[in-house]
């Protein structure tokens, strides 16, 4: 890993923060949001991202651990009033459901 890399890496984690819905609903209208499985790790995601690491990110988006957010989502992210772990890998919001509505 070079130090430019290390670089990006702190700079998109201290970028991560936890989203309701509610801010999320308009990054979604634009298209924009990436949902991220929650056992991987969002901030490599998003540096693989960066980094047009096209390997990993097409391998998780055949295996279906990375996706567009749906409609379908949308909807029951909007019901249950969800909260996220998101980073911003420009164009892209990347995010993760926190488990539980109670969490923080």
């Amino acid at each position: 890993m070079t130090e430019a890399e290390d670089l990006l890496r702190a700079r998109l984690n201290a970028e991560t923060g936890k989203l309701a819905w509610k801010e999320l609903e308009r990054h979604f209208a634009r298209g924009v949001v990436v949902r991220v499985a929650g056992d991987l790790d969002l901030v490599e995601v998003a540096l693989a991202m960066a980094r047009d690491d096209k390997t990993a990110v097409e391998g998780w988006l055949a295996q279906g651990r990375i996706a567009r957010a749906s409609p379908e989502d949308a909807q029951t992210w909007h019901a249950e009033q969800s909260r996220f772990w998101a980073v911003v890998a420009a164009p892209w919001v990347l995010v993760q459901e926190v488990a539980s509505r109670l969490d923080g």
